[in-house]
């Protein structure tokens, strides 16, 4: 492999990261910052001028660290964007802006079925195809003639100046994609999108290099490699992969962020097309970086615990380094025993702290008894989030074996919580605190292995039957 460094450009919902990686793969500096969320209805965009002038900063800085030979961006799958020759026409809407749904009673019914796409049908612009439909809905602006970028091929056509499309992004709930016949979507092809999407492309495709403009703005050489790059889970799920623990295996990777997703690689491929997915459950279709159909299931896991602990504790989740607990043993059994406390009590929170997805999408509040401090908070509200995890692991047939990957794989009550909730399976983490990068750093290097072999997951020392049973119980209630 060439001698080089890489830099990875991790653009997610709630923050933006780059991390940068020597020849030996070891991480040599790691940068983040929280995006900007839309102030009102006239500011219903992705933070890319933000995100723009962030990016430059830090790559300035990682040039003088070593030399960097590569770019691999990873993304968010629910954003486009719209580009025509060199300019952006159009930056990519924040799914979350209500405006965005505002014609859906006209849009359904010309979705592709949901067994042919995989994309369940979600509410505000979590299906791109939803988005493109309002952008076309406006009487202002004419975006006939542009080409479409997935969220994380933006970055790369950014940096390169070269437009691709690109499996992983579009087989990602976008409506766009039949992942089955690895073909656009009947949708795509009547409204005239399929033939404006950007040349597809592998993951692992070099774009082109760096372009000038960037050169002289960071100090990069010239010699950089921008790589196609690809969905941010499907690097979890490569990371995975890397580590064996899916080889010979019925394995599911879940990897926890703002988004918890539960992606499965069942032993036989034609599992994907029969297994019977419910897409009110937030149930889906996802397409890894080879193009294999791969179940999923997924809720707002991130953003569910940030709204019930609230924001101090959100800062700390998000930081760049585990969280401040990690290593105080003392504060792990307090949270610990939080837990068994609640589960012996019969305490529990219900959904949802983030309504219209997951597995109880019309589940409209959330339930939780006075607590007395911050580890009272965080240690039910990850029990919470194992409890919903579990329920979308049973929706893909997860057995055999799970993989925790993300910031919450450093929660010893989420991971020992849904270990005990599924005694039969063998629950697996890694210390690695970069796994989506390493994923992506797969790309470069596959023969890649992670520099912190998979541990098995020690269960909570009491059976939870019974509270499993009463809380799903409740929660169907809701449902």
């Amino acid at each position: 492999m060439p001698a080089g460094w890489t830099i990875v450009l991790d653009v997610g919902k709630s923050l933006s990261k780059a991390s940068l990686w020597d020849e030996a793969r070891h991480c040599v500096a790691h940068r983040s910052r929280p995006n900007r969320k839309p102030t009102g209805v006239g500011d219903p965009t992705l933070d890319v001028t933000g995100i723009e002038q962030w990016l430059e900063t830090v790559l300035k800085e990682f040039a003088a660290l070593g030399p960097v030979l590569n770019v691999i961006p990873i993304a968010h799958g629910a954003a486009i964007a719209l580009i025509r020759g060199d300019q952006l026409c159009c930056a990519p809407l924040d799914y979350e802006w209500p405006g965005v749904a505002r014609d859906r009673a006209v849009y359904n019914p010309q979705r592709d079925e949901f067994l042919d796409t995989g994309s369940p049908a979600l509410p505000g612009g979590l299906n791109i195809g939803m988005q493109l439909h309002w952008l076309e809905s406006l009487n202002k602006g004419d975006y006939r003639g542009s080409q479409l970028l997935p969220w994380a091929q933006y970055w790369a056509w950014n940096l390169s100046g070269v437009a691709a499309s690109e499996l992983t992004s579009l087989g990602c709930h976008s409506d766009l994609w039949r992942p089955f016949d690895k073909n656009p979507s009947k949708l795509a092809e009547r409204r005239g999108w399929a033939e404006r999407l950007a040349p597809l492309q592998p993951a692992d495709a070099v774009l082109g290099p760096l372009k000038s403009e960037w050169i002289e703005r960071t100090g990069l050489s010239g010699r950089v490699k921008v790589y196609c790059g690809l969905h941010d889970s499907n690097a979890a799920l490569l990371a995975a992969r890397g580590q064996g623990v899916t080889a010979g295996r019925d394995a599911t990777v879940l990897s926890t962020g703002t988004w918890f997703v539960a992606m499965r690689s069942p032993l036989t491929k034609s599992a994907a097309r029969t297994l019977k997915l419910l897409e009110t459950r937030d149930c889906l279709i996802n397409v890894d970086v080879e193009g294999t159909p791969v179940p999923s299931a997924r809720f707002m896991g991130g953003r569910e615990i940030e709204v019930l602990v609230g924001d101090e504790y959100a800062s700390a989740e998000h930081s760049n380094s585990a969280d401040a607990g990690r290593h105080d043993e003392a504060r792990h059994l307090k949270r610990r025993d939080i837990a068994l406390r609640a589960i012996e009590a019969g305490e529990f929170i219900l959904p949802s702290a983030a309504p219209g997805v997951g597995p109880f999408p019309n589940a409209k509040r959330a339930i939780m008894s006075p607590i007395s401090d911050i580890d009272e908070a965080s240690a039910k509200a990850h029990l919470y989030a194992a409890l919903v995890a579990d329920v979308s692991l049973d929706l893909i047939g997860s057995r055999d074996t799970l993989f925790i990957d993300g910031r919450f794989s450093r929660s010893p009550v989420f991971v020992s919580a849904l270990a005990a909730l599924r005694p039969d399976t063998t629950v697996m983490v890694s210390d690695e605190e970069h796994g989506v990068a390493r994923g992506a750093l797969r790309l470069v290097n596959p023969s890649l292995a992670s520099s912190a072999p998979a541990q098995p997951i020690a269960p909570l020392p009491i059976d939870l039957s019974t509270y499993r049973q009463r809380w799903r119980e409740a929660a169907e209630l809701l449902r």
